[in-house]
């Protein structure tokens, strides 16, 4: 039994523990949202209190933006029928357009499915921000698992929100594409996505014009979500960035931070400017919407060959 195995079992008794000691007075229960201010609720706990008020899926269950969510997660899980995909990436042409903000809450409305579980993947090795969303420590993670420096039984950690786990990027190397393009970070996404037919991988790894790290990782996933900034990013940089991706695998495009103030914005997709392609090391501008309410546009199409 390999070590990732081992890691992957200990996780599950985790997960299976906690849903046997959550009190149902913290279950997040849909049908309640309608009585609740537009915060939605606050969830119990000292760790929760702690977490980033964007997570939308969470803390606003009934707004525009956590709906297109629940939308964007039905559409993958009736992909093709029987073919939906279950490691997915989830990365941007530029910084600041939201990827980690729509893989976060992507990953917490698999979790709210019935029947789904999630796990969230900290890929971006330079600018690591999912662990602070979630109000938890980063502590050892993906990047010293990947160098050595780490036990696989330390790599994932259950988040406070039901059914979601979290594996963290880990400290800052000096090599990130390497590490992302070793062996064994191709054996660890072989394992994760081979281990539990009820579990949705959910990616964020770094912007696709700046870094390597995604054409990397787009190889090993079963699909790709490019997220796109409204107003910001034009058609022309999209087309550069997914240019060297399998376009069979770009599942399609999320629109994010799109104010409907009229039908004729409601249909547009790209913006007309220019962004400036850089992404460096430790602390950036946080990727947030202008605003949490209808953030997310008709959230994904089909990508054109």
């Amino acid at each position: 039994m390999s070590k990732i195995h081992e890691a992957l079992e200990k996780a599950e008794r985790e997960r299976k523990k906690g849903l046997k000691e959550e009190p149902s007075s913290n279950l997040l229960v849909e049908k309640e949202t309608a009585e609740k201010s537009e915060i939605g609720f606050e969830p119990a706990g000292g760790e929760r209190n702690l977490m980033d008020p964007k997570l939308i899926s969470l803390f606003q269950l009934g707004s525009r933006g956590a709906e297109q969510f629940r939308k964007l997660r039905t559409h993958l899980l009736r992909f093709k029928l029987h073919e939906a995909p279950r490691t997915i990436l989830i990365t941007s042409a530029t910084s600041g357009e939201g990827k980690s903000f729509v893989a976060a809450n992507l990953a917490i409305s698999f979790s709210h499915e019935i029947h789904t579980h999630a796990l969230l993947v900290d890929c971006d090795l330079r600018n690591p921000t999912l662990s602070q969303w979630f109000g938890m420590k980063s502590g050892k993670g993906l990047s010293n698992y990947l160098a050595g420096e780490g036990d696989s039984s330390e790599l994932f950690a259950k988040t406070p929100v039901e059914k979601l786990s979290l594996l963290c990027s880990g400290s800052i190397q000096d090599n990130p594409t390497e590490l992302i393009g070793s062996r064994k970070m191709e054996s660890l996404i072989r394992e994760l996505k081979s281990r539990y037919h009820d579990q949705y991988v959910i990616i964020d790894t770094t912007p696709l014009l700046a870094t390597s790290e995604p054409e990397v990782l787009a190889k090993l996933v079963d699909g790709i979500i490019i997220v796109v900034r409204a107003g910001l990013t034009s058609r022309e940089t999209v087309k550069q960035a997914i240019a060297n991706l399998d376009k069979g695998k770009i599942i399609g495009f999320v629109l994010n931070d799109i104010e409907f103030r009229s039908h004729g914005q409601s249909l547009r997709y790209f913006g007309s400017n220019g962004f400036y392609y850089k992404y460096g090391y430790g602390k950036s501008k946080p990727e947030t919407p202008r605003g949490l309410r209808g953030t997310i546009s008709r959230w994904v199409r089909k990508s054109e060959a």
